[in-house]
């Protein structure tokens, strides 16, 4: 797939039917864009899941933290990635290993690494990257 431009049905589709989120690199401070975004997810309904090791067991946003993908109790319809650009290949190597996958891997604004998102398309999972979720849902879905 073509990262430089998506169609708006595309993301849409993706905004539309997830319901279960594991937000990766979630931050208590609520100046921080990832828990604005988690705030935001959360009060359109959907069930946000923060990913931080250093906050792990404690909670944002009244949401427990888990340590790891693996970590989180259930399975995730997607992984919104707040981590710089050169961890997502690692993070889509652990989605890959999951016992269910995520339907989707989302990079926030600035996180986009192709080769990654290749080997996550190969493993059947859809890729956004360099978006927000919290900007194309007005846009899109609201």
């Amino acid at each position: 797939m073509n990262h430089d431009h998506y169609d708006s049905a595309y993301i849409a589709d993706i905004l539309k039917s997830t319901r279960t989120i594991a937000l990766l690199g979630a931050s208590p401070n609520p100046d921080r864009p990832s828990n604005r975004v988690m705030g935001f997810l959360l009060s359109k309904g959907y069930t946000v899941f923060p990913v931080n090791p250093g906050q792990a067991g404690k909670q944002i946003l009244g949401q427990t933290v888990y340590r790891t993908l693996a970590d989180v109790p259930q399975p995730v319809d997607m992984v919104d990635v707040f981590r710089a650009a050169e961890y997502l290949d690692g993070v889509i190597d652990e989605a890959i290993g999951l016992e269910t996958r995520p339907k989707v891997i989302w990079g926030q604004l600035s996180v986009r690494d192709d080769k990654a998102a290749e080997k996550a398309e190969a493993a059947g999972i859809k890729v956004v990257m360099d978006r927000c979720p919290a900007i194309e849902y007005p846009r899109l879905v609201a």
